[in-house]
């Protein structure tokens, strides 16, 4: 907006001139007041660029300081004007195309749910979200959005998580089923159980996320500074020469009125805004520019293995009955028993059954650590671990994830887990090959066996298990620096040091913790391992655009000086030639929004 106070002022300032001079017919007066606001205007990108200098960067601001200077110095107040019009006009133009391209973004930050309705012995309550608590029991009614991050415990319907995830088709969610904060409730009323609180919710803490990634756009790479040093020289070059062959020191003012270089700063921040809006309308949220840079040079990619190269949604694998007790049996009562609980054993238990009736509990005790006694159909039923629900056994726990059963005091059996591969997961791994990641790596606490086993069916090249954070921390930091920028992926608390270190650090934000999310520098809000792929591919086209409309900015400013410095382009008309230069170059940066092809990504997508 600062950019568009100036737009006015210099505007003001021309239509004052315009009629002191061709009104009033009072030169003088306009030279002088257009003298005084080019001086003034000089000074402050002066300071600006003094303070890059001093930042230890370069930019190509000095074209424009001198131009403006030698416009003014050699007459060519009304040049002067224009090129002033100009920069302040692109600066406004980019805070345009910046405000454009991060419409996806914004409106997720208009849609924040409120109120809750919270269900107490049948009856309802409308509640500020902010304080529900863990463990409440909410009503969602149709066309309303889930209030807070929760499963469902009654009920089935649609859930539109497009403005998460990017996913247009809705949902189908069934008892059991997680759903998220920001999703549409679509065709019936359902009632849910409270797993997180308001701040901690997914589509708060996505809110987070973009107002952080709003609140750094000084992150983003001026891209045409690494072309600053020698367009800068190459521009003074043929003034020089110009001035010199002519002896008017008018060429050398046309010559630099036709460099200035607002094209060029122009040309990357608005595909870099542009390529973030693509991102985030794939469901993918980037904090900040230069992290699409990274991404789209990165030759390694580490990454968790449960919750990340695996679903890290458990599902029943085994049912087994102590003699005198059947499978269905121990299934149903410990399911029912399980029904109100937001552990995650529980609730995929719950998913298990799906589809058949539970019976209600008229007693639930929760026992932190060890699991739940409940009455069930007249019988006292107790699941969790096997010391809880037998102390007197001999036996040892199952070097797997399992849940014990006693029924009326006596061990009825247990019930096994694993923890699946994801089916998108060797594609994903394959594509980022092809994408040029040379290494992709495996960093996790679990065994050699069961993570060599998992690396051997997704085809990772790199397997180191039985490691600690710090372990992983120590891993990614010895990656030589022939495999760098490298990504780390994963979405657990435990995995939030390794993404900070990281060059690129990936949460998988569905599901994931909020420590992950925090720490990350980009935030996968679907449950969808190929969008890892997708943040490359977006990274590496924004990286692409911004190039080529930096690379068509410098031609068109070469051809113009060369031209410029025969004399046949007036200070003014060149000047005024800089505002189609300026529009050709957000235009072509602009293209950073459009998504590929879906022949070309439809492989992992």
């Amino acid at each position: 907006m600062r950019h568009y106070y100036k737009l006015i002022l210099t505007v003001s300032i021309g239509v004052v001139a315009v009629i002191l001079e061709f009104g009033l017919h009072a030169q003088l007066a306009a030279q002088i007041i257009i003298t005084l606001t080019g001086a003034l205007m000089a000074l402050s990108m002066l300071v600006e660029m003094i303070k890059t200098l001093r930042s230890g960067k370069y930019g190509v601001d000095l074209l424009a300081i001198t131009a403006i200077v030698a416009t003014l110095a050699v007459g060519e107040y009304w040049a002067s004007l224009v090129v002033l019009i100009m920069l302040t006009g692109g600066d406004s133009l980019e805070d345009y195309a910046a405000k454009r391209a991060n419409t996806e973004l914004k409106a997720l930050l208009d849609n924040s749910p409120r109120v809750a309705h919270r269900s107490v012995a049948g009856k309802l309550t409308d509640i500020d979200v902010d304080d529900v608590q863990i463990g409440d029991q909410l009503v969602v009614k149709p066309g309303e959005l889930v209030p807070v991050d929760g499963h469902l415990i009654q009920g089935t319907a649609l859930f539109d998580e497009s403005s998460l995830t990017g996913e247009s088709k809705p949902v189908d969610k069934q008892v059991g089923d997680d759903i998220m904060s920001g999703a549409v409730n679509g065709d019936s009323a359902v009632t849910m159980a409270v797993d997180k609180l308001a701040s901690d919710s997914q589509y708060q803490q996505l809110v987070k996320l973009v107002k952080e990634s709003e609140s750094r756009p000084a992150k983003f790479v001026r891209l045409a500074d690494r072309y600053a040093v020698p367009f800068t020289l190459v521009a003074y070059v043929i003034a020089g020469i110009a001035w010199a062959f002519s002896g008017d020191p008018h060429r050398f003012a046309e010559v630099l009125v036709v460099a200035s270089p607002c094209p060029l700063i122009l040309a990357a921040p608005v595909a870099l805004v542009s390529g973030m809006s693509r991102t985030s309308r794939n469901g993918i949220v980037v904090k900040t520019g230069d992290m699409l840079e990274k991404l789209s040079t990165a030759k390694a990619a580490a990454f968790d293995k449960t919750g990340t190269i695996t679903s890290g949604q458990l599902t029943v694998n085994q049912i087994v009955p102590q003699p005198g007790f059947t499978a269905e049996q121990i299934c149903h009562l410990a399911a029912s028993a399980e029904q109100t609980s937001s552990h995650i054993l529980a609730r995929s238990l719950v998913k298990y059954v799906s589809g058949i009736e539970l019976s209600p509990t008229s007693h639930l005790e929760e026992v932190t650590g060890n699991g739940v006694i409940a009455t069930i159909d007249d019988h006292q039923v107790k699941v969790g671990k096997l010391k809880f629900v037998a102390p007197t056994t001999t036996e040892q726990p199952l070097a797997t994830t399992a849940i014990y059963v006693a029924i009326d005091g006596q061990y009825a059996g247990y019930i096994t887990f694993i923890d699946n591969v994801r089916p998108e997961a060797a594609t994903t791994l394959k594509a980022l090959h092809a994408e040029g990641v040379r290494n992709v790596m495996m960093l996790t606490g679990d065994q050699q066996a069961i993570a060599e086993r998992i690396a051997t069916d997704v085809g990772i090249d790199t397997v180191a298990a039985d490691l600690l954070p710090a372990d992983k921390i120590a891993h990614l930091k010895a990656v030589p620096a022939a495999e760098r920028p490298v990504i780390m992926v994963g979405d657990g608390v435990n995995d939030a040091p390794s993404l900070a270190v990281a060059d690129v650090g990936i949460a998988m934000g569905a599901h994931g913790s909020t420590a992950a999310s925090e720490s990350a520098d980009v935030v996968i809000l679907k449950d969808d391992l190929s969008r890892v792929v997708t943040a490359i591919q977006i990274a590496k086209d924004t990286m692409q655009v911004a190039k080529q409309a930096v690379w068509i900015g410098i031609a068109i400013c070469t051809i113009l000086m060369l031209i410029a410095s025969t004399g046949i382009i007036p200070a003014l008309f060149g000047a005024m030639l800089q505002e189609v230069v300026d529009t050709v170059s957000i235009l072509w940066a602009l293209r950073a929004l459009r998504d590929r092809p879906q022949s070309t990504t439809k492989d992992v997508n």
